[in-house]
């Protein structure tokens, strides 16, 4: 590339240089016909006529020329340039998207599996086990398989959200929605600290409940899982004017990079690195956040918490 421009901005000035090396030609040509012709008394009478102004006109009009298509093909290079290498970061990220996602959702899978797997081999070897054994493995295995039929859930929705998701629209407490997702988090998340502070007399709003269900828990769980390893999550639930409704969620977890706060809506996106992170997840619960408050013509906000976290904001019309 750089070959390229160096070699534009030779060639332009060589093409300067012969067009003016012309130029000086024709003059002296010029100059001896109209002296041999006896239109003018004195060299210095030349430069004085038409002849001479129409050719140094015709001169000046072709050093423009060759200097704006210089300009231009080196500026249609350098853009051409910055598009290419746009697009190669594009597609260099869609890769590395993919491959966490490969990466994470391979883990998500296998991790449930063997352990099914391992309580199922359990059973069949040792058929005779203590009530409470049986009991506790089976909580167990019911507990994978909600794991597994949450992602299968995750990944349908994702690929419903963009094409041919429809709302179910009804009328919905939201608050209590709320509460129910905070109590789910403090069984799921064993130390959790979960505040819940919801305003009386909150008004219905008209939605579709398991969408709106998936937002609440996406956003209390990841609070939970990215605040480890103790979590403390402050949510409230309050009116944000006649008109709307506004959910807060707050925690205490490492917090969301500047750099990093427009791509976490992204399919797929993880901040991080696959190799490295240790948290759990597919990329995929922001997305479905912010598509299905889209489709609620609402409103998700993302801040940072003081003194350390991050803060998501919802505004759900009433």
């Amino acid at each position: 590339m750089a070959y390229m421009l160096l070699a534009f901005g030779w060639w332009s000035i060589l093409l300067l240089r012969k067009n003016e090396e012309a130029h000086v030609a024709r003059v002296d040509k010029l100059a001896i016909e109209l002296a041999v012709q006896k239109r003018i008394d004195q060299p210095s009478d030349f430069r004085l006529t038409e002849n001479y102004r129409l050719l140094t006109e015709r001169f000046e009009r072709q050093q423009r020329m060759i200097l704006g298509e210089a300009l231009l093909l080196v500026l249609s290079l350098a853009g051409g340039i910055y598009l290419l290498f746009r697009n190669l970061g594009k597609e260099i990220s869609a890769a590395e998207q993919q491959r966490n996602f490969l990466l994470s959702i391979t883990h998500e899978l296998k991790s449930p599996l063997a352990g099914i797997r391992l309580i199922l081999e359990t059973f069949q070897r040792r058929r005779e086990l203590k009530p409470e054994i049986q009991q506790k493995l089976s909580t167990n295995a019911l507990a994978e398989t909600d794991r597994l039929t949450a992602l299968v859930n995750d990944l349908l929705l994702s690929a419903k959200l963009e094409s041919m998701y429809q709302l179910n629209r009804e009328p919905i407490d939201f608050g209590a929605l709320v509460q129910d997702a905070a109590d789910r988090v403090v069984l799921k998340y064993k130390g959790a600290n979960v505040h819940v502070d919801i305003e009386p007399d909150i008004p219905l709003i008209s939605g579709d409940k398991p969408g709106l269900t998936s937002v609440v828990v996406n956003l209390l769980e990841n609070a939970a899982k990215y605040s480890q390893p103790n979590p403390v999550i402050h949510t409230t639930l309050q009116r944000g004017g006649e008109s709307e409704i506004v959910w807060t969620v707050m925690d205490n977890g490492s917090g969301i990079p500047d750099r990093e706060k427009n791509r976490v809506w992204n399919k797929f996106y993880r901040v991080g690195n696959e190799d490295t992170r240790t948290t759990k997840g597919t990329g995929l619960g922001l997305f479905i956040v912010k598509q299905i408050i889209d489709k609620h013509d609402g409103q998700i906000e993302l801040t940072d918490n003081q003194p350390r976290g991050t803060v998501f904001r919802v505004y759900l019309p009433v």
